[in-house]
């Protein structure tokens, strides 16, 4: 059975609100995204001394990572559901309050079972967020200018990668780890009065109960090949993705400062992506996706081949931070055009299989490296991701109008 695509409908914006408060909202949901995504890794680049404080190895302490985004992943499609008649200004607004505290209390917590059990408490609330923060977005904002909104949020992802967790190593090596999570708790009380006061209300949209959500996948056979196609690609990516520093220590005798540059400059790719993507999502979803991954499968083919040169480094990780942000960008699009009218409940299982497939994939790489070398993964990113663009490219050019779930 083929999938036809169409252009993603817009997401109706809610009502009076004027263009400009709507953009301020766009604003305070990305700041949301910023505060949800750094807290969230901020443990990587305090892992040493996390370890040491709480007197707990490394891999331990590596567990607040691990923690966060499993609780992220499996929990959000419950929650969504069961929050599905309260209004979106009013949720997004309890999670950061979650956010906010949950920081507190990291930054005074005596032992490491407080903190882990704490960072399971976030992780529910960043999975909610991330199924239901795009979808704000572009509600709050002129029908036309939904898809740059959406990109204007997931440009939060680049910015925490390249400003929030480096300054949160800087702040710890100036202060304390525990003094970081109480900037970083202040920091989201911040967001939290930005969100009250720039977004407008948003009555639930579309929200189903918790045994339709699941149902949805096999009633709706796009939103099936969406997310097929979605766990496909993370899987491929972060497979690789996660041991990018010792294949480059590996294959370039890459420098500690060296990796650095490589990923800031991935992270500034990944912005110029999603600006590309709001340029081109908006006429096709699909050819954007398949162009992103065809752009991606050759940045991983340039590594692999020109590893060994800073300039042939630097030159694939860039292009592999286009890319990234493209399909990033395209996959949400792509979500919505298979279910426009349970957008939400679409998101929460795009969560759930994201974060699945991003641990799933470090596993896979991780297993890939041991037994056939660090460069493994990077040839497991390339079958992987040229499997989803496959997908993407042989079902169909236009997706069925799917009716609502009831």
């Amino acid at each position: 059975m083929t999938v036809r695509e169409e252009t993603p409908p817009a997401v109706a914006a809610p009502g009076p609100a004027s263009p400009a408060r709507g953009w301020l909202g766009v604003a305070a949901i990305t700041a949301s995204l910023f505060v949800f995504l750094t807290t969230e890794l901020m443990p990587i680049g305090l892992l040493t001394p996390l370890s040491e404080s709480l007197d707990v190895s490394v891999g331990a302490a590596g567990l607040m990572v691990t923690a966060q985004g499993v609780a992220a992943g499996l929990g959000v499609p419950f929650l969504v559901a069961w929050t599905r008649r309260v209004n979106r200004r009013r949720l997004l607004t309890a999670l950061l309050a979650v956010l906010a505290v949950g920081n507190l209390i990291t930054s005074v917590a005596p032992g490491y079972p407080l903190i882990l059990g704490t960072r399971l408490v976030m992780g529910f609330a960043s999975g909610v967020f991330w199924a239901i923060g795009v979808s704000m977005a572009m509600r709050i904002v002129p029908e036309r200018h939904a898809n740059r909104a959406a990109a204007v949020v997931m440009s939060g992802i680049s910015v925490a990668t390249v400003v929030g967790i480096p300054l949160g190593t800087l702040l710890e090596s100036a202060t304390d780890w525990r003094a970081t999570f109480l900037i970083w708790a202040g920091l989201s009380a911040l967001v939290f009065l930005a969100v009250a006061l720039a977004v407008p209300s948003l009555p639930s949209a579309n929200a189903v109960p918790v045994r339709e959500v699941f149902e949805l996948p096999v009633r709706n056979v796009p939103l099936r090949v969406v997310l097929v196609m979605v766990a496909l690609f993370v899987l491929g990516h972060f497979g690789a993705y996660t041991f990018v520093r010792p294949y480059l220590e590996e294959r370039a005798s890459a420098s500690v400062g060296f990796v650095t540059v490589v990923l800031i400059v991935f992270g500034v790719g990944g912005a110029v992506g999603n600006f590309v993507g709001g340029q081109t999502v908006a006429r096709s979803p699909r050819g954007s996706f398949v162009g992103g991954g065809l752009a991606l499968v050759g940045a991983l083919v340039l590594l692999l081949t020109g590893g060994a040169h800073a300039a042939g480094v630097i030159a694939a990780m860039a292009l592999w931070g286009v890319a990234f942000g493209v399909v990033q960008l395209s996959q949400i699009n792509m979500t919505l055009a298979a279910a426009p009218e349970t957008f939400e409940a679409a998101m929460s299982l795009n969560t759930m299989a994201y974060n699945t497939c991003i641990a799933l994939g470090a596993l896979a790489g991780g297993l890939l490296s041991d037994h056939t070398g660090v460069s493994g993964a990077v040839w497991l990113g390339v079958v992987l991701v040229a499997l989803a663009v496959t997908l993407r490219a042989t079902t169909g050019r236009r997706p069925p109008q799917v009716p609502a779930a009831c």
